[in-house]
């Protein structure tokens, strides 16, 4: 059978997808998978013989999806749907017109409010347990057994030739997140990546995305000894191998974090307006390499960051770089 697999966006829940993806490959070889997703992704599925990348732009009008509709019906035997959003519910729905299974994962979006704007606690399913659970409904059993994507030499080897040889600590820190309340103040950061570079024997690699964000990890690296910007210089598959070399990353609750799970890299994760019990831990990450404010009453107030706060003093950002650096 073919599966039309549908994750848009973003980039940290399409990587939250690929160590089910990952054990849906091993376990139905006869099988086909395609991935519809955002563009340049690809990378994270190269290594499955049975799955194929198709880039969607995330943003796609109603036409487009018509067209999507028209090009690929014959072609796809069931739909997983895991974005359920209104321009993939209208795919769903033409493709059940079709006659084709469809099956759309189920968020649970009421109850992460709850937890949010109600304080209702409890520790609500991982993302990769919703993911599991619609792959269940649509009759794929998928287990825990992913590690770590395979090298992809190439890549590694043109690590190799940018950065030379690893010796010493190579420490990674990806300081930012698309939302305020995600990060820590530039402050701490800056604490942060220059005591870390100031380590003996030991070099520090700046990860990031977006115009503004190069800038400043460009700047901040030529200031700080022994510390490189990556940011926009890899493509995702070079970004990977250059992780799988690090000794551990400092990020906050962010792509970073899912990227590391990939090649079972050690991420300290720094949480400020959001929390893990939401569900959105890394893979098979340990909570004892979780930093945040805990005994702040009105966290988590959003499940995936805001640029707003109620109080006014973003609390939950109070965490100073001393408290990371011990743990490192």
């Amino acid at each position: 059978m073919t599966y039309l697999i549908i994750r848009l966006a973003t980039l940290g829940n399409v990587a939250m997808t690929v160590p089910v993806i990952a054990s849906l490959s091993s376990r139905y070889p006869d099988d086909q998978f395609i991935i519809a997703s955002k563009k340049k992704l690809g990378a994270m599925f190269a290594s499955m013989p049975n799955v194929e990348f198709r880039e969607v732009d995330n943003h796609i009008t109603w036409q487009g999806i018509v067209q999507l509709w028209r090009d690929w019906k014959k072609e796809i035997d069931h739909v997983i749907d895991l974005q359920d959003s209104p321009q993939t519910r209208l795919f769903d729905g033409l493709m059940r017109m079709s006659g084709t299974n469809v099956t759309r994962i189920q968020y649970g979006r009421f109850r992460k409010w709850m937890t949010c704007f109600l304080g209702v606690k409890g520790e609500l399913k991982s993302e990769f347990q919703r993911y599991q659970d619609t792959f269940l409904k649509a009759g794929l059993e998928t287990d825990d057994s992913f590690t770590a994507l395979p090298i992809d030499t190439t890549a590694a080897m043109h690590i190799e030739q940018r950065y030379g040889k690893k010796e010493g600590q190579w420490i990674g820190i990806a300081p930012f997140a698309k939302y305020r309340s995600n990060m820590l103040p530039y402050r701490v950061t800056k604490e942060i990546i220059q005591r870390m570079s100031n380590q003996p024997n030991t070099r520090v690699f700046l990860f990031g995305a977006g115009e503004i964000e190069c800038e400043m990890l460009r700047q901040w690296a030529s200031v700080f000894q022994h510390t490189e910007s990556i940011a926009g210089r890899l493509q995702l598959s070079e970004e990977l191998e250059l992780m799988r070399q690090l000794d551990v990353m400092i990020c906050m609750d962010s792509a970073n974090q899912h990227l590391s799970s990939l090649v079972n890299l050690r991420a300290v994760s720094v949480w400020c307006a959001t929390h893990p019990i939401i569900g959105f831990k890394g893979w098979k990450q340990s909570d004892q390499n979780i930093i945040q404010v805990n005994d702040l009453r009105c966290r988590p107030c959003t499940c995936h960051g805001t640029n707003y706060c109620k109080y006014g003093n973003f609390a939950c950002r109070q965490i100073n770089a001393e408290t990371i650096i011990k743990h490192i």
